[in-house]
């Protein structure tokens, strides 16, 4: 009996250890994945992108506005395919990401014509102009939204839109981070044939023939969907800022 009594209290005791360290397993794995899953959702936006030339056409017009169609010169508006262009800003400290509040955010492009405002060029003068400029101060998600239309194109470059991301504030350095956003080469196409873009006739350059864009521009595409009003696009981006 008490051989037996034995052998039964020893097979209890293994079952009992394969039952507990199975469920150390479970819980640990269940842990990993959710430690992975809670990772993945904080860094969602904490892509860090390359950074890419100003170009010649900067200019630092102060204009806080979303809407950056029009000219406030003459309040004409620029005609062509209206984009909603969204920027969600994230600064990266470590392995932590957040939203980055108070950011200031410049975008610049040319018109369907192929021609930005407020510069002098070989082909056009428009000092004074400041159509599709402006900038948006992120709010407390980190995001800002522009109206604007779609770019068109001038000879040697694909089709583009600059930005330009700064913070500026007593508890912290200056931080400056400047770059460019593409576009799918058959919707610009697409895009394209219509009025007022189809009086520039066809364009020279694509994406994989522009040399900034060879930079690094396959990680600054943009997502562009049609929505109710013409197309929307949102722009993901993660700073280091020191």
């Amino acid at each position: 009996m008490k051989k037996h009594h034995i052998k039964k209290i020893s097979l209890l005791n293994r079952r009992e250890m394969l039952g507990f360290i199975g469920g150390i397993v479970s819980v640990s794995l269940l842990g990993c994945l959710r430690r992975q899953s809670a990772s993945a959702k904080q860094t969602a936006s904490c892509v860090v992108k390359p950074q890419q030339t100003e170009g010649p056409y900067f200019v630092d017009e102060k204009l806080n506005r979303s809407d950056i169609r029009s000219d406030p010169s003459d309040n004409s508006l620029k005609q062509g395919v209206p984009l909603r262009l969204a920027f969600q800003v994230s600064r990266i400290d470590g392995e932590s990401c957040a939203p980055l509040e108070g950011a200031i955010v410049d975008i610049w492009h040319c018109d369907a014509m192929g021609v930005y405002s407020d510069v002098t060029d070989r082909s056009f003068n428009t000092v004074g102009k400041k159509f599709l400029r402006g900038y948006q101060v992120t709010n407390a998600n980190g995001t800002v939204e522009f109206n604007t239309i779609y770019p068109g194109w001038y000879p040697g470059r694909t089709v583009h839109i600059h930005f330009k991301i700064r913070t500026n504030s007593a508890s912290q350095q200056s931080y400056e981070f400047t770059s460019q956003l593409y576009f799918d080469d058959a919707l610009t196409d697409q895009i394209h044939t219509q009025r007022p873009y189809a009086a520039k006739g066809q364009r020279n350059i694509k994406n994989d023939q522009d040399g900034i864009f060879q930079g690094g521009g396959d990680q600054l595409m943009l997502q562009v969907a049609k929505d109710a009003k013409g197309y929307g696009a949102r722009f993901d981006i993660g700073l280091q800022i020191t």
